[in-house]
């Protein structure tokens, strides 16, 4: 018995993959419940930002006509790399990733860092961070392991 209930849960899709793109944002809600984090882009699309067990965070893209475009995970070595340094702001990284793990401050280098941990190809933990200037421009990303989760 507990083996079938192990296949069964093994089987089981997260609520996130359930949502279809072309999804009413009723049946998103519906389906993952109130987002943690809203953005809204001057296109009239939005972002809603679902955190989930362990060092994931689904976001689920919404356009202007209030259905789903996509819902995909967002915390990522992929998604990292859509970041630009020299353009992107702390706005962009803020509505892509959403709120950071941590936010550190290192006066002497004029930079502000923001920290995402991940789960690098979905096996061993990271930390991403992001350095921006006082102006709040992207200006270094840089990936550190870990090690403290290491067996």
């Amino acid at each position: 018995m507990l083996a079938a209930v192990a296949l069964a849960a093994g089987c089981a899709s997260p609520a996130w993959q359930s949502v279809a793109p072309g999804a009413s944002e009723a049946e998103l809600q519906a389906r993952l419940g109130a987002p943690r984090e809203i953005y809204q882009f001057p296109d009239g699309s939005r972002r809603w930002l679902y955190p989930a067990p362990g060092e994931t965070r689904w976001a689920a893209d919404i356009g202007p006509d209030r259905r789903v475009v996509s819902v995909r995970q967002v915390l990522s070595a992929e998604e990292f790399g859509w970041a630009r340094i020299g353009e992107w702001t702390t706005r962009d990284v803020l509505t892509h990733f959403g709120k950071p793990a941590e936010i550190s401050r290192f006066p002497r280098m004029l930079r502000e860092v923001w920290g995402y941990r991940f789960a690098q190809d979905g096996l061993e933990y990271a930390t991403m961070n992001f350095y921006f200037d006082p102006a709040g421009v992207l200006r270094l990303t840089q990936v550190i392991p870990d090690f403290l989760t290491e067996s």
